[in-house]
């Protein structure tokens, strides 16, 4: 069977690509879009390295098939970030240390990025909770947590100051 065509938008930008009906998403956004924030991790959807977000919800990027993300909107960690600087979760993941080796970072900050937009003030055990389905070996997940707590107080913050 042959390559299909398929149609992803991905951080914002339209992309025409052909993709083995068995070619997982990871791979196109690694080796066909040159995006390398997913992370290979595991392949078996335990670790959440590979963590994206596909039309408002959070996907490990591992588990799912190219072909089903056809007509997509895809944000990866690249698309996180804002235009004049890095995302203020990024801001605080390097504030309050939430990275060690970095393996982890991306697919744990583009969750903590959907979380946020579900649960603007999310207490302690809800950050835990949320980010449960993404694995970081180094960390012991104090200082990921203080960081997404973080994030979300300057986040309230700003909206607070625009009103």
């Amino acid at each position: 069977m042959g390559k299909q065509i398929i149609t992803l938008t991905v951080n914002g930008e339209k992309h025409e690509v052909a993709a083995e009906p068995r070619e997982l998403l990871v791979h196109t956004l690694r080796e066909t879009l040159n995006l390398t924030g997913p992370h290979v991790g595991c392949e078996t959807s335990h670790c959440g390295a590979c963590t994206v977000d596909i039309d408002g919800k959070s996907v490990k990027s591992c588990t799912m098939f190219a072909a089903q993300a056809d007509g997509a909107e895809i944000t990866t960690i690249e698309g996180i970030a804002a235009p004049d600087g890095m995302h203020i979760l990024q801001e605080m993941f390097r504030e309050h240390h939430g990275l060690q080796c970095g393996f982890c970072t991306p697919g744990m900050i583009t969750r903590a990025y959907r979380l946020l937009q579900e649960n603007p003030n999310p207490t302690e055990e809800e950050v835990r909770f949320g980010i449960a389905g993404n694995l970081c070996r180094c960390t012991g997940y104090q200082n990921i947590v203080k960081s997404i707590l973080a994030a979300a107080a300057e986040i309230n913050a700003s909206k607070e100051a625009a009103q």
